[in-house]
């Protein structure tokens, strides 16, 4: 289990971590969520050791983090880490290694790893000859070779395209099965609301917004109506107290209301209608991001 308590970070006089705590046990998967410049990365960075945070510390498992710990740790970063002008065994080899693995170990896993990511034929191909994608998949597994306890996601989707976003998830969790404790960071609030039972949302480095994605929901009473039919009284729709906006999409109607009980009120106006739809969906974790950190920037 990973346990971050009370960190706080400066840089001179700027505060780029503000009182963060939070715990991932194992087998969980975390949300740390942010604008650019938010301090997740400084976060990352302290909970790998690469930083000392001003106040507060971390422990994985009891311990505090240094390089007999470190090893159980992977990393996916946000920008490209490879050697390109390695190939992609020489490449895995030398991360394993860094990872205390032996070679046999390691060529082991990386042809476990290849054929779980479909690129078997890919061993002695130079990095630089591979797409983007295929980069990313060899970054995904530099990181896991080793099986980390604690797994780091920065924006691991980056570069892929839906085939491959699936062979990612498969991997990601194969890993958790294992009890693995992940971080996941995207600005993909999909990949957040799929994958994340908990997050945290960050701004200026202090969170805003802390706890199960189910309860966050529940506690932003906004909703959406969506509605399809014919001859519907949008302008009527539009003048009831706790509607805040009515927009068409395509062939529906999206009516964003205030709380629950708005929408008895909206399904009275319309029931002696021609309704093919008439659905009461939770507000999504993007509309409730950008409303948080929105908010706070206003």
């Amino acid at each position: 289990m990973l346990q971050v308590k009370n960190i706080v970070k400066y840089y001179g006089n700027y505060k780029a971590v503000d009182n963060l705590s939070f715990e991932v046990k194992d087998g969980e998967i975390f949300g740390l969520l942010g604008e650019n410049g938010a301090g997740k990365t400084t976060t990352f960075r302290i909970i790998m050791g690469l930083l000392e945070a001003t106040e507060g510390e971390v422990l994985l498992d009891g311990k505090h983090i240094d390089y007999s710990i470190t090893n159980k740790i992977g990393f996916v970063t946000e920008e490209r880490s490879l050697l390109t002008k390695m190939t992609v065994k020489e490449q895995l080899i030398f991360y394993g290694v860094l990872k205390g693995m032996r070679e046999k170990k390691i060529e082991q896993e990386m042809k476990y790893w290849l054929k779980e990511f479909q690129i078997e034929s890919y061993e002695n191909r130079k990095i630089k000859e591979l797409s983007k994608g295929n980069q990313q998949k060899i970054q995904f597994i530099s990181a896991v070779l080793h099986h980390p306890k604690l797994l780091i996601l920065d924006e691991p989707f980056t570069g892929l395209d839906p085939i491959n976003v699936e062979l990612m998830k498969k991997a990601i969790y194969k890993l958790q099965k294992e009890g693995c404790s992940i971080i996941f960071s995207s600005h993909q609030m999909e990949h957040i609301e799929n994958f994340c039972e908990k997050l945290i949302i960050l701004v200026k480095g202090k969170p805003v917004v802390d706890g199960y994605v189910k309860d966050i929901k529940k506690e932003y009473k906004k909703k959406n109506i969506m509605i399809r039919g014919e001859d519907l009284p949008v302008a009527e729709i539009e003048k009831i107290k706790g509607v805040l906006s009515v927009t068409k999409e395509k062939d529906e109607y999206m009516v964003k209301i205030a709380e629950d009980s708005v929408a008895k009120k909206v399904f009275a106006k319309i029931k002696d209608k021609d309704i093919t739809k008439y659905d009461v969906t939770e507000p999504t974790l993007n509309e409730i991001f950008i409303a948080k950190v929105g908010g706070i920037h206003d």
